[in-house]
């Protein structure tokens, strides 16, 4: 008996994980547009990451144009892309400094722009998958190269976005941090 409540704990599992990624995009829209203090050290973390997984990436993509072509050129006009995104939202942000902290609230639109990229790319992931999985059966296995440069392109985008936009969070912290220096 306990068997057969094995696979329907796991079938469970995953449809409230399926069920909780609109909350959880909804949250991220959330905690990205809200009123946030710069830190340096979580600046420097997420620059750490973002450049590792900038290099992960793209080493990744690489691998991949070895049997899809385009994928690497795909992934680098993505990040491009993501980058220049991120300084027009560097340069959107709502910036406040004071004697004792920075704060800044990232504009709405481009993080909602960031928001649904992510989404559609997961949603277009859930549906390719499943497509992918019915053609693989069939022997159709053109599908399952079908989209690729796209994706990683979209995911492109939003690692430059990110990393281009904490590179600018940790130039100003630095520079408010200097100014406070000369103050005192």
């Amino acid at each position: 008996m306990p068997l057969l409540i094995a696979p329907l704990l796991i079938l469970l599992a995953l449809l409230a994980v399926l069920a909780l990624i609109p909350l959880a995009f909804v949250q991220r829209y959330r905690l990205g547009t809200s009123r946030q203090r710069a830190r340096g050290w979580l600046a420097a973390i997420n620059l750490t990451g973002l450049a590792l997984s900038t290099i992960l990436f793209l080493a990744s993509a690489a691998v991949t144009t070895i049997w899809i072509p385009g994928v690497l050129t795909y992934a680098a006009a993505g990040l491009c892309a993501g980058v220049v995104l991120g300084i027009v939202g560097l340069r959107l942000t709502r910036w406040e400094a004071s004697a004792e902290a920075l704060h800044y609230t990232p504009n709405r639109l481009l993080v909602l722009i960031i928001t649904l990229v992510v989404a559609g790319r997961v949603l277009y992931g859930l549906w390719r998958g499943w497509h992918s999985w019915s053609a693989g059966m069939r022997g159709e296995s053109w599908f399952i190269e079908a989209g690729v440069p796209g994706s990683m392109a979209a995911a492109a985008v939003v690692l430059g976005y990110y990393l281009a936009y904490w590179t600018g969070v940790r130039g100003r912290y630095r520079r408010h941090g200097s100014r406070r220096a000369r103050r005192m």
